[in-house]
């Protein structure tokens, strides 16, 4: 199932290739190993991919398009606070991904409120680049309701990547239904809206087919980023999002995946929030960093839910 992304004119499926799981930040397959995950999702409609300066997914996907003479859109985000910085990041991801221009380039503002202050020099490079030829279209990726807000009718700004799930798990500065709100707000004043973070990070797995459903249903989503870790996740997901007869087995499967506490420690900054949010006292530090006691952790998901940077997951 295709739709547009707001006024730019890219035609999508639905279901967006998150690629972050393939990388070193989590599962660490191999070019070859994400790849043929990529490649499978692309000969079966999947023609958005997402990735980041930050996912070390771009061999992955190089990988997957080696050859391939489908259709294939590729998002990237930036983390750049500099303009310096931007055009680096711009310049790897076209680079890695031997493209001469990315689809979409996201300001990635995690924790940024305000970013046509905050990031105004990021976005006024980004500007120079798209009319260098290099970016097809500039994006916002962020935790926060506020960033959405402030860039509502920001012309230069076309699509937007929000975190929203049926928890609100990981937004920094309201609920689920207040994100819902901006977001619908953004999709009527033309920006094409993909959402992220519908399972919260993995810990919404045992409730995916509801969780996934109830972003997809709301007002101005016209597609979801979801990573993928297998065939039968990729090929269950297509049929979720065409509206196809569910597999139970399969998805039974699915959903009792066993999963384990992930705390990504190269980007952990040892602020402790996580520590307290534990009622199994599976989690302290160590070195500056947080770590958990697999024994004690019953995998709630609370720890998550504290971490500022979003940097623990349930997969």
């Amino acid at each position: 199932m295709r739709v547009v992304l707001g006024n730019t004119g890219i035609s999508v499926n639905r279901l967006v290739f998150g690629t972050l799981p393939l990388g070193p930040l989590q599962a660490g397959l191999s070019p070859e190993e994400g790849g043929r995950l990529i490649r499978h999702a692309l000969e079966s409609g999947v023609n958005l991919l997402d990735t980041a300066e930050l996912y070390g997914t771009y061999p992955h996907i190089r990988w997957a398009l080696d050859g391939y003479a489908g259709e294939a859109l590729i998002a990237t985000k930036t983390h750049a606070s500099t303009a310096d910085q931007v055009r680096v990041h711009v310049e790897n991801a076209l680079r890695g991904l031997n493209r001469g221009m990315l689809d979409i380039v996201h300001m990635h503002c995690a924790r940024i409120r305000n970013p046509l202050t905050e990031r105004a020099e990021v976005l006024e490079e980004l500007m120079k680049i798209r009319d260098e030829g290099k970016i097809a279209h500039i994006g916002l990726s962020s935790h926060y309701i506020s960033a959405f807000r402030t860039t509502m009718h920001c012309p230069d700004i076309s699509v937007i990547h929000p975190l929203i799930n049926k928890t609100g798990m990981g937004i920094l500065d309201g609920s689920a239904e207040e994100m819902a709100e901006a977001v619908a707000c953004c999709s009527r004043s033309g920006k094409g809206v993909y959402a992220m973070k519908a399972l919260a990070g993995g810990n919404l797995i045992s409730e995916a087919r509801e969780s996934l459903h109830y972003v997809l249903r709301l007002p101005g989503i016209d597609a979801v980023a979801v990573g993928m870790l297998s065939l039968r996740e990729i090929d269950a997901n297509l049929s979720l999002f065409n509206g196809l007869v569910e597999d139970e087995m399969v998805w039974g499967e699915l959903e009792k995946r066993r999963r384990k506490l992930k705390i990504i420690e190269r980007f952990c900054t040892g602020c402790g929030s996580c520590v307290p949010a534990c009622h199994s006292d599976a989690l302290s530090l160590k070195d500056g960093k947080a770590w958990v006691d697999e024994e004690r952790c019953i995998l709630c998901g609370y720890c998550a839910a504290a971490c500022p940077e979003f940097m623990i997951r349930v997969i």
